[in-house]
């Protein structure tokens, strides 16, 4: 059976489930802490960090490390999978915009605020800075100033349809709502993509994560907030 190993709070572990849920594939999760990995996943992974994917093909077992390419075989191995548009140009700004979020709205918040706020929480060792946490909301809200600018000429991130630029979006704004960092009412056009997003099948299971030493805002789970 497939296993997929990720962590509840990792934009890419989420990004990674959703794929698999969006191709109507089963398979096991399995907890991998990016800050302390156990020795038997590394073993397995040399790269240490979720999300990584074992699957069986008929040529073998094979293993499959990091959001993107976990998505992409996704969407080139299973017929039920929608993730890329059929479209070029709508294809190719799908994947700008996963690699803007991985990695620059990765570096500007999360580097930032999932530090301070879910980091420093599972592995105690110091307070959350004030001042960092700040430094990540102002880019927050600069980048969520270029996306509701997109939401408000587009259906999707990416363009009319339901994309990979759709996963990556979802997985790291779910993450920041998990710990309650996103003021909606502030964010009209977002609220609503993300109530769409909220209410897909491959979404609602990351409504149920629960971590033991953080709590989710009431309105994390409900679909109509």
């Amino acid at each position: 059976m497939r296993v997929l190993y990720h962590f509840p709070l990792d934009p890419a572990s989420r990004q990674a489930r959703i794929a698999l849920s969006e191709a109507k594939l089963k398979f096991k999760l399995e907890t991998a802490n990016p800050w302390a990995p156990e020795e038997s996943f590394l073993k397995l992974c040399a790269e240490g960090t979720p999300p990584a994917l074992s699957d069986i093909t008929p040529s073998g077992p094979i293993l499959i490390v990091g959001a993107r390419a976990i998505c992409e075989y996704m969407n080139d191995t299973a017929p039920k999978s929608r993730l890329m548009p059929a479209d070029a140009a709508e294809r190719a700004e799908a994947r700008r915009l996963c690699d803007w979020l991985d990695i620059k709205f990765t570096d500007d918040v999360h580097a930032y605020i999932m530090h301070e706020r879910v980091e420093k929480v599972m592995m105690p060792a110091e307070a959350p800075h004030p001042p960092t946490l700040r430094a990540g909301r102002e880019a927050m809200h600069r980048h969520f100033e270029y996306l509701t600018w997109l939401l408000e000429q587009r259906d999707y991130l990416a363009g009319r349809h339901f994309s990979l630029a759709d996963v990556a979006g979802v997985a790291h704004l779910s993450c920041l709502d998990f710990i309650g960092e996103i003021r909606w009412r502030d964010w009209p056009e977002l609220a609503v993509w993300y109530q769409k997003l909220k209410s897909r099948p491959s979404v609602q299971p990351l409504l149920k994560d629960r971590l033991p030493s953080i709590i989710p805002p009431r309105h994390y789970r409900d679909l109509d907030f």
